[in-house]
């Protein structure tokens, strides 16, 4: 039953999908190293639009796959999705044989 109603939320939310008309990207279209920018530079354009309506977070239009592809990269390893931390696990081992000890900690 679950499977189903999975495979059907994920058919709706693919019909959201933005789409664009190839004929209005130009060869001066922001490519990927204006996406790799752009995501970088996302948590603060994207405070900025909330107040300035010529501020954007997202160029349109753009080259496409590239672009994003940039985007997702700036946002991802460069700008919020970095994190400079480390999961550490270790291995205890009992009388038993070994298990494995899943607890984690923070190393800054």
């Amino acid at each position: 039953m679950k499977r189903p109603a999975l495979l059907a939320a994920a058919l709706a939310l693919s019909a959201c999908t933005a789409t664009q008309d190839a004929a209005a990207v130009s060869p001066q279209a922001p490519g990927f190293l204006l996406g790799l920018w752009h995501g970088f530079i996302f948590p603060v354009a994207w405070i900025v639009s909330l107040f300035v309506s010529q501020v954007a977070i997202y160029a349109v239009p753009n080259n496409g796959g590239w672009y994003d592809f940039g985007y997702f990269l700036g946002i991802v390893v460069f700008g919020v999705g970095a994190r400079k931390t480390q999961v550490v696990t270790r291995d205890v081992y009992r009388d038993r044989g070994r298990v494995v000890d899943s607890t984690a900690r923070r190393i800054d």
